[in-house]
């Protein structure tokens, strides 16, 4: 298993991805996965690549918000079959721990990633490509999408990449334990009566639609959304006792920020607030 790229030390802005598209403008960063005649799979090089953008997001304080998309009116098919999976049936207990470790890895890096992630999800987003959308922040559907946790389709365990903590969170227990348990695909309509959506628009807008929202957040205290994203994230594990103190202590941190202070000049100016992210 190869590694396909190194760490990204540079903005955002020049990297040169080799395994998907990546795009700055306005402050958002966006991610087409970019394999459209296969549905954009997912290879061991470009999982790699992927997770080393997502951490590279905390050392770029020029990118506000992410989008994460797909190209040719798919978002994503999931693990490449036969770079993937055809593979891994040949590999021994260590080697597929590696392979299981480094997919959850990407997880880990969303969620570590301060900007928060806006998934346009269009056609096809299935397996690796359902945990994605699973891992950001945000979801916006294409109508017709549909989005299924295949991992039981090929013999696994619907404990994937971080499923089973994250997913009965956005869509509910007895929900999630049916999708996982089946691997059948959940419609736009439906992931959007259950949460997991938070609109369903048409496919030639989805992608404008999300970057829309992502520059929304973008033009928001920076400070502030890292902060919400980390606590969403801190409160799953704590009491509601022990999140109102954490909630208190970073509140407070954000009432030192310059941006807060410009937010009171704005409205005693009765003008909109021009955040800088300090």
């Amino acid at each position: 298993m190869s590694r396909a790229a190194n760490p990204v030390t540079l903005p955002l802005a020049m990297y040169s991805p080799k395994h998907f598209l990546l795009a700055v403008v306005d402050r958002v960063a966006t991610v087409t996965l970019n394999r459209p005649e296969r549905k954009n799979p997912l290879t061991f090089d470009s999982y790699r690549e992927l997770t080393d953008v997502f951490r590279a997001c905390a050392m770029d304080d020029e990118v506000k918000a992410v989008v994460v998309t797909g190209a040719g009116g798919n978002f994503s098919s999931g693990g490449d079959v036969f770079e993937i999976i055809g593979p891994l049936v040949e590999m021994d207990t260590k080697g597929l721990t590696a392979f299981t470790r480094m997919t959850g890895d990407l997880v880990k890096a969303m969620r570590a990633c301060p900007q928060p992630i806006v998934a346009a999800v269009e056609g096809i987003c299935a397996g690796a490509g359902a945990i994605i959308a699973m891992a950001s922040d945000m979801r916006i559907a294409a109508t017709g999408t549909k989005v299924g946790f295949l991992f039981n389709k090929v013999g696994l365990a619907g404990c994937d990449m971080g499923a089973c903590a994250i997913l009965p969170r956005i869509i509910g227990q007895s929900r999630a334990s049916e999708l996982l348990y089946t691997g059948r695909f959940m419609t736009a309509e439906e992931g959007e009566r259950w949460g997991f959506f938070s609109r369903i628009v048409t496919p030639e807008h989805v992608l404008a639609q999300a970057q829309t929202l992502a520059k929304q957040v973008a033009e928001g205290p920076t400070f502030a959304n890292t902060m919400t994203k980390r606590m969403l994230a801190m409160e799953w594990a704590m009491s509601v006792e022990e999140a109102i103190e954490a909630e208190a202590v970073a509140q407070a941190l954000c009432m030192t920020t310059e941006d807060f202070a410009r937010a009171f000049r704005a409205f005693a100016n009765k003008v909109r607030p021009a955040f800088q992210g300090n």
